[in-house]
């Protein structure tokens, strides 16, 4: 089985990264808390980019769950095509619309387990919300996450899950939330999918990936 970073060398991981990305927050445009339980349902496999042109315009139109919850799937899917998935995301975003005005007096619950019984929202999502929203010491395990942590030797899974329990288990927690948009931003800028930048990475001695590839 592969080793884990330990703590200190997880540290200084991030400690660089910190250093080369600073005020970390996540790049979804939101006024309030549905706003961004929303975007964060459209976000699946599509990017933040994509996501903000849509809802730019949705979010002038549809002021809150009442809004949404009154559509048809067929209204929301046109509103929403630009993003990946988006017949499904309607009828997400529609059930869980309605589940808050039933169960929540329209408000975004603030916990973990109350959000995940919601349509469409799975453990990412709430831990992104309960992180962003209420100030939740969380890590969301995106496609960038789980490949920069696994490339860097932070994880060694091929699980979301056990990659988010590998990372809580060597980052300190008051560092999950800030971690998980450093990682983010590391995997957009640097380490991509396809050709990893190495050559210009600020973590590269401490990355098993760019140590496997040298040898």
């Amino acid at each position: 089985m592969k080793q884990l970073k330990t703590t200190a060398e997880a540290c200084k991981i991030i400690k660089i990264l910190e250093e080369n990305y600073p005020e970390p927050e996540t790049e979804l445009n939101y006024t309030n808390p549905v706003e961004l339980l929303i975007a964060v349902i459209l976000s699946a496999q599509s990017t933040d980019k994509q996501v903000n042109k849509v809802t730019e315009k949705l979010f002038k139109k549809y002021k809150g769950p009442d809004d949404f919850a009154n559509l048809t799937v067929e209204e929301l899917a046109t509103e929403i095509r630009g993003v990946g998935l988006y017949r499904n995301k309607s009828k997400y975003i529609i059930k869980t619309c309605q589940m808050l005005l039933d169960n929540y007096e329209g408000q975004v619950p603030q916990t973990r387990e109350e959000l995940m019984k919601l349509a469409g929202v799975g453990r990412k999502t709430a831990n992104v919300v309960v992180s962003s929203i209420f100030g939740v010491d969380a890590i969301a395990v995106d496609t960038h996450v789980f490949r920069v942590s696994n490339r860097i030797g932070l994880a060694a899974s091929d699980k979301i899950d056990q990659v988010e329990q590998d990372l809580m288990e060597v980052i300190p927690k008051n560092l999950w939330s800030a971690a998980h948009q450093w990682l983010i931003f590391h995997g957009r800028n640097l380490c991509k999918a396809r050709r990893p930048n190495c050559s210009e990475c600020p973590i590269i001695e401490h990355c098993d990936y760019a140590k496997s590839s040298k040898s």
